[in-house]
């Protein structure tokens, strides 16, 4: 069966623009034009990938990001007319895999989707729990937590522990963890990586159950050891 792409933009021209190219290409297209009608088709139809425009009337994209990966893990790749890189960082920060900036050329959208799709499928797939000593991670329910203390982390930090956790005492570079969050989106902001680790190593050394401790090895990457 052919993918299902849902694109949210209130301009008309952009989603007839976009839904000729991904038809063309085999793609199968619904569209929304606002941030609730988009969350609201999210739950009807289960796409495999969203095209979100980041200017939306109502409820904006970023908000539309935010809703739906506490819902699910469909792709998504933000369309900004905004090319700030801190935009960019903000739509990546709340869980979507890519972005496009306008103006765009439509063959490079439907390259993107293919690209996201792709990279989807290919994925080692999560078990649905982690266990690293005293560390519990129920991924379906994206809670992390030790002695049944909940450790209160951002999708980022979450996704990053996740991953750590699979393989304690191992040395994970900084690519690797940098192609788990976000694949190819992610190279233009790779220092990110570091934010991320420093805040994740906070709240996990100032947790009175002693969570264990991430280790930076310079010049190669990270290594947790977990508590026990």
């Amino acid at each position: 069966m052919d993918a299902l792409i849902l694109l949210v933009d209130d301009e008309p021209k952009i989603i007839r623009l976009a839904r000729d190219f991904l038809e063309k290409d085999g793609f199968c297209v619904v569209s929304a034009t606002d941030g609730v009608s988009a969350l609201a088709m999210t739950r009807r139809v289960k796409p495999d990938l969203i095209v979100l425009d980041l200017m939306l009337p109502g409820m904006d994209g970023l908000q539309v990001c935010r809703t739906l990966r506490q819902e699910t893990t469909v792709p998504i790749i933000m369309l900004t007319a905004r090319a700030e890189e801190a935009d960019q960082l903000i739509g990546l920060e709340l869980g979507a895999d890519d972005y496009i900036t306008k103006p765009f050329s439509p063959r490079a959208l439907v390259a993107r989707v293919r690209a996201v799709l792709r990279r989807a499928q290919n994925q080692v797939k999560t078990p649905s729990m982690v266990r690293a000593g005293r560390l519990e991670i129920d991924v379906e329910r994206h809670q992390a937590c030790i002695d049944d203390q909940s450790l209160q982390l951002t999708p980022n930090e979450f996704k990053l522990l996740t991953l750590l956790a699979q393989y304690p005492g191992q040395i994970l570079s900084r690519e690797q963890l940098l192609d788990h969050l976000h694949g190819a989106a992610y190279a233009s902001f790779d220092r990110s990586i570091d934010s991320h680790i420093k805040n994740l190593r906070r709240k996990l050394e100032s947790s009175p159950a002693q969570t264990g401790c991430i280790e930076t090895v310079y010049g190669v990457g990270y290594r947790f050891t977990p508590p026990e």
